[in-house]
């Protein structure tokens, strides 16, 4: 036992639980590097774009007062200019260029810078502002966002200079990095707050499939009345369910084999038991006449020809049990019956039973001529010995509807109410004394009940008035389309 658990123990990593897990980290982790690069990204574009449209308009607004006539730009009169709007600006550093990318005035934390005035700018954006082109560029460096704008001073399409702003906004940046920081905070909890949910939730869901599993085991092992509760409405309780109706059926075949093999047993030790007494007989007496000898070699005959007929119709049922598809075609039912009729009318008349017929013609079923034969004269046969001394039997066939009706009536002492709903089981007799007398093992109507079944029809039981039993089997009809009518 413990290697064959060892062997179906599921390694580590091909476990559900294992897979289940990892399944729902790597969507965790999608989710928070989503969470913590979107907003942050978003954020970084907003900022950026407001700085754009600040500083280029500042930087508009500037250039224009700058170009105020055809006069070229001059170091004083741009240092009064930049001056003037210095305090209305906001930014870091302000440099303005003549045509040739020459300093004349340099701003820089509100004090004017005299170390680079005269000499040439080698800046990108102002090389490309003189080329009469708007620049901006803005990046996010050491907590702080530094943007940078350059624009064109034009007089009537003619370029005089070049006016650079650049802007250090720490609390932007720091405003940034807050946002960065508070999402990765919150990262982190959803993180253990969900990791632990999992955990919770894994357990759960592998919980309640090894209690599953662990069903499957116990009835594996033959203990057919286990049954599993999964609480819940989801898949898992409905397969739970279907675990319990599927072993419930297993316990009731189980059962119904159990007893099956003993009543077998029981009948089949029945009449070995008498050929074991009947030659133990003969061989013990030591000086038995002729006489005797025959009627025991005689009565070892027919409990002989018993047990062959029991073990044939085990034979039958056990055919019957294995459902294998048989090869059926339209059956007309009044010539089966007629020949079962023809076949008994010997039997009936030394019973001094009377046999009735009322046959309508046309009552074609789909099925085999043997086991419909089997069917009639089973009925038939019962009716005619478990009859009394001038009694009748009634066979009478029909249509009805979309089926065909086969009643058997006999004018016996009858079924008790409390036994006909056990007459088809398998070696039950409502009379054991009678039964076997009359040769019955117990198993034909077993034997019709199944038949029956296997080609879609019903069989029933019902008391006849005012006396006997009356046994109807209905066959779904077979019409001359060749289509059997449900």
């Amino acid at each position: 036992m413990d290697k064959e658990n060892k062997r179906r123990r599921v390694p580590f990593w091909q476990s559900l639980r294992t897979r289940f897990a990892l399944t729902y980290l790597v969507i965790l982790a999608a989710v928070v590097i989503l969470l913590n690069t979107y907003p942050v990204m978003l954020s970084q574009t907003l900022a950026y774009q407001s700085k754009q449209t600040s500083l280029q308009n500042q930087a508009s607004v500037l250039a224009s007062a700058l170009a105020t006539g055809p006069e070229a730009l001059t170091a004083e009169g741009a240092t009064r200019t930049v001056g003037l709007l210095l305090g209305s600006l906001g930014v870091t550093r302000v440099v303005v260029t003549d045509p040739s990318g020459v300093v004349l005035c340099d701003y820089q934390e509100g004090s004017q810078r005299t170390d680079t005035v005269g000499q040439v700018a080698m800046l990108w954006e102002i090389v490309t502002a003189l080329r009469g082109n708007d620049v901006f560029r803005s990046e996010y460096v050491d907590g702080a966002l530094c943007s940078r704008a350059a624009v064109p001073v034009t007089y009537r399409s003619m370029t005089q200079g070049a006016v650079y702003l650049y802007e250090y906004d720490g609390e932007q940046g720091a405003l940034l990095l807050g946002i960065q920081s508070n999402l990765r905070n919150i990262s982190i909890v959803i993180c253990l707050v969900t990791v632990a949910m999992g955990l919770v939730f894994s357990q759960a869901l592998t919980r309640r499939i090894a209690r599953l599993l662990r069903g499957v085991h116990t009835v594996r092992e033959g203990e057919y009345s286990h049954r599993v509760t999964v609480k819940g409405g989801d898949e898992l309780s409905q397969l739970a369910d279907e675990f319990n109706e599927l072993t419930g059926r297993l316990q009731t075949t189980e059962e119904v084999r159990r007893r099956f093999v003993s009543d077998a047993s029981h009948e089949l030790k029945t009449p070995l038991a008498s050929i074991r007494l009947l030659t133990d007989s003969i061989l013990q007496a030591d000086h038995m006449d002729s006489e005797t000898a025959r009627e025991f070699l005689v009565d070892i005959g027919d409990e002989a020809e018993r047990l062959t007929r029991i073990t044939e119709k085990l034979l039958t049922l056990t055919r019957l049990d294995t459902a294998h598809p048989t090869q059926t075609e339209p059956v007309d039912v009044k010539e089966v019956v007629e020949r079962v009729e023809h076949m008994l009318t010997p039997l009936a008349g030394a019973a001094e039973v009377e046999l009735r017929l009322r046959l309508q013609p046309g009552c074609v079923v789909k099925a085999t001529k043997d086991d419909l034969y089997q069917v009639a004269f089973n009925l038939m046969e019962n009716a005619v010995k478990y009859n009394l001394p001038g009694g009748k039997v009634l066979v009478t066939l029909s249509r009805w509807g979309d089926q065909v009706v086969l009643t058997v009536e006999d004018t016996g002492v009858g079924i008790p109410q409390e036994d006909l709903p056990k007459v088809f089981d398998r070696f039950y007799r409502v009379d054991k004394a009678r039964s076997r007398a009359a040769g019955g093992t117990g198993l034909g109507l077993s034997i019709v009940r199944d038949m029956v079944r296997q080609h879609g029809g019903t069989v029933s039981v019902q008391p006849r008035e005012p006396e006997g039993t009356c046994f109807t089997v209905r066959f779904p009809i077979w019409t001359e389309r060749g289509e059997e009518t449900p």
